[in-house]
């Protein structure tokens, strides 16, 4: 049985960024399943539309035939369909709100999911990363060093590569302010540079 609600955002954001858009899935829709609406009954039909829930040996037959596959994930109302290269019926359907993602991330839950360089990459979405260092540079000297370890600790965001060196960043900019105003400087021990693996489903 084709399984596709994650278990929570960290587990989505896995999902998408390590399963599919690594393995060349880069073309993609999103939506928010309105509250009056079913999203079980959303998840067949979109599954069912676009010949979604079949086996790994269908997959690799499309493939070789030209054809795109396809894949559905969501969380909570928020969903994703997201394809690879190929003919498929849901590029002629969805042409109009179809997007790259290796032009326009996916945004989620404030991550930005891309594909870059060759690897999918995941970074905080610029607005939310703007508003983390704002939020640290605000108390950077207003507040004590064991203060600061624990807030770092309680950021939210799993350290994907991108994602450490925002961190970082935001880490060094703080440590630069409490220097000039002589205070001590935030142990880098408190920072997470490994990331969680989630049970997606």
């Amino acid at each position: 049985m084709y399984r596709c609600v994650a278990v929570n955002k960290q587990a989505f954001v896995q999902q998408l960024a390590v399963q599919y858009v690594a393995h060349g899935y880069w073309f993609y829709v999103t939506g928010c399943i309105p509250e009056r609406k079913d999203p079980q009954a959303v998840d067949l039909k979109l599954m069912e539309r676009y010949g979604i829930g079949v086996s790994a040996a269908e997959r690799s037959r499309r493939k070789l035939a030209g054809m795109a596959n396809v894949q559905y994930l969501r969380h909570d109302r928020f969903f994703v369909l997201i394809a690879t290269h190929g003919w498929h019926r849901f590029f002629e359907d969805e042409a109009a709100e179809m997007k790259d993602c290796r032009r326009y991330p996916v945004k989620f839950a404030g991550y930005s999911i891309s594909h870059r360089n060759g690897h999918a990459s995941v970074r905080i979405e610029q607005k939310a990363y703007k508003e983390l260092k704002a939020y640290f540079l605000d108390l950077a000297c207003r507040r004590r060093v064991e203060t600061l370890e624990e807030q770092f600790r309680r950021i939210r965001f799993e350290p994907y590569a991108p994602v450490r060196r925002q961190l970082l960043t935001i880490h060094r900019a703080v440590n630069r302010k409490r220097q000039t105003a002589g205070f001590e400087p935030v142990p880098l021990a408190c920072l997470r540079f490994r990331r969680r693996v989630y049970r997606v489903f």
